[in-house]
């Protein structure tokens, strides 16, 4: 018999899928190989929920890792939109502007806390 531990189980996983589905665009943003299209959505499956709980620990005690991530994703947005027009961005410019972002995010956040604390 199913049991209501059951019915928990199935909505934690089906979420995992539904949001690591929902990442296949910012994939398709640095990389168009398939294979790692494919793992790192598998790999997002399987590590989602462990990394939860770093990660909104990581939000509450970076202050400006929130807007770094806006403008990756702006980013990421560009480029596909720039892609669908005929301009190619290197996969090795994305991660750079990526790594970039996120790292002067972190680093502001470190450097230059907000002063409500």
């Amino acid at each position: 018999r199913a049991t209501p531990l059951l019915a928990a189980v199935a909505c934690l996983e089906l979420s995992d899928v539904v949001f690591a589905v929902d990442s296949v665009p910012a994939v398709f943003g640095v990389t168009e190989d398939p294979f790692i299209v494919y793992t790192s959505n598998m790999f997002a499956i399987l590590g989602l929920r462990a990394w939860y709980a770093v990660l909104a620990q990581a939000a509450q005690d970076l202050a400006y890792l929130e807007k770094a991530v806006a403008l990756v994703l702006g980013f990421v947005g560009a480029k596909l939109a720039f892609e669908f027009v005929g301009y190619e961005v290197s996969t090795e410019v994305s991660l750079a502007v990526i790594a970039a972002t996120l790292g002067v995010g972190v680093a502001a956040s470190v450097w230059f806390p907000p002063d409500d604390e």
